[in-house]
């Protein structure tokens, strides 16, 4: 891998009612290898992203620590209750201290 993370990918309603329960998806190109796999007689190094923060309005709305059981390619789905019109932010570390942000809004509807 790079020495960059890619984007995260985030699918959020573009609208939402006040108190309505919206469905958020998040998805990382990542091979999270734990160091333990080997390919051609070698160990693949360890490289596994460490945390994902979700920010709604400036405030933490998720935080997960990703651990060894996390697949490559992590995908998450989650739900929040929606007040007013909300700017989400994503953010993905690993263990490198390399951090992917996305950013997202849903207005009122």
């Amino acid at each position: 891998m790079s020495g960059t993370l890619s984007t995260p990918r985030v699918r959020v309603p573009r609208s939402a009612r006040p108190g309505e329960v919206v469905e958020i998806r998040t998805l990382i190109e990542h091979p999270m290898e734990t160091g333990l796999r080997q390919e051609g007689g070698r160990t693949v190094p360890r490289d596994m992203l460490t945390r994902m923060v979700v920010r709604v309005n400036g405030e933490v709305a998720l935080q997960a620590e990703l651990r060894n059981g996390s697949a490559a390619n992590p995908f998450h789905v989650f739900f929040l209750r929606i007040e007013r019109a909300s700017e989400l932010e994503f953010s993905f570390t690993d263990e490198r201290g390399r951090t992917a942000r996305s950013t997202a809004r849903i207005a009122l509807a």
